[in-house]
């Protein structure tokens, strides 16, 4: 496939703001406010995609093209060399849980593709927000075996078995695929995830949707890393996570900030890959020679290609910048190298 550059102007893969799709499930909200400016007027919304393939560019040249057509013209240009992937290798959410949602397990990279399916799901979630005594389900309890998972989904009793986890505004949970989980009402989450909607629900409260047991009992794994992640507090920024799939930092801009800076060091020889900036309060504004500013209200995304030339972000008031960027796992065959 010929690669769209972009044209020949150098902004054409300018930083974007990108539009956010508003995902109906049964367990979310009707008013999204003050989160986002957005009330239901039919089944309550859960998720708020602030990547998905289905979103737009809502900003720049490539205003009004979805981000899954975006990916499948121009892989190089939003990846850069060496990604293993020609499609959005992130999904990037706003949970709102009005209820519990399923306990529910994602399978790994191996098994998803035994199933037709290009990747698994390895998540993690950011606090946005919690109320006084918020939890999350994050694995099993020791002791605990698979045969043990069958049986409680059946006596309806399979909560009793999860590690419950305290969560609290600010609080980073890593979520590997294979861990049995859920999460629970009582917080806002940002949640960073391999580009994959793959659910097996283990149990769901009585509601009448299908339940994936003997597919979730395959992906589920006894132990896994998941769990509260330390944040790395260094000169310039705070490391919220820094795993195989994505990392995120909390960057702190004073005044305003260029992207070398942004960027933080690069391995010799390494160039900047594909990154996101989430305005997770405040708002901001990127600028850069060549392309008009892009502004960045609270609760909004711009992608920052791998070809992006170079740009200020600019602190309009509050901003709490949230930098997410993909990442390859070790030994990943590199599809888009030379």
């Amino acid at each position: 496939m010929k690669e769209n550059t972009g044209g020949s102007s150098p902004a054409g893969w300018a930083p974007f703001r990108i539009e956010p799709h508003f995902v109906s499930r049964v367990w979310g909200h009707r008013d999204l406010r003050p989160w986002f400016d957005h009330v239901a007027t039919g089944e309550p919304v859960g998720e708020v995609w602030l990547t998905g393939d289905q979103c737009s560019a809502a900003t720049g040249q490539h205003a009004g093209e979805t981000l899954g057509r975006l990916f499948e013209a121009a892989p190089r240009a939003l990846l850069g060399d060496g990604a293993p992937t020609h499609d959005s290798p992130l999904l990037v959410k706003v949970i709102f849980a009005r209820e519990k949602l399923s306990v529910q397990v994602h399978p790994d990279d191996a098994l998803a593709r035994k199933y037709g399916q290009p990747r698994g799901k390895t998540e993690c979630w950011y606090a946005l927000a919690a109320d006084p005594g918020a939890q999350v389900a994050v694995g099993l309890k020791p002791g605990t075996s698979i045969e043990a998972v069958r049986e409680k989904i059946g006596s309806n009793t399979l909560e009793r078995s999860l590690k419950i986890v305290q969560i609290h505004k600010g609080d980073m949970v890593f979520v590997d695929a294979g861990t049995v989980h859920a999460i629970w009402p009582g917080s806002v989450l940002l949640e960073v995830q391999q580009n994959s909607d793959i659910t097996y629900r283990l149990y769901d409260y009585g509601r009448p949707r299908e339940l994936h047991v003997e597919k979730g009992l395959e992906a589920a794994r006894i132990e896994t890393r998941a769990g509260k992640v330390p944040p790395e507090v260094l000169e310039d920024r705070t490391v919220l996570i820094d795993v195989e799939y994505f990392r995120m930092e909390r960057i702190a801009i004073a005044g305003a900030m260029p992207s070398d800076r942004l960027n933080g060091p690069l391995p010799a020889g390494a160039r900047p890959g594909l990154s996101y900036l989430f305005a997770a309060g405040g708002k901001g504004r990127i600028s850069g020679p060549g392309f008009e500013p892009v502004e960045l209200p609270p609760r909004s995304i711009a992608c920052v290609p791998a070809e992006a030339p170079l740009f200020t972000v600019e602190d309009l008031g509050g901003l709490d910048l949230i930098r997410i960027v993909a990442m390859w796992p070790a030994g990943t065959n590199k599809e888009l190298s030379p």
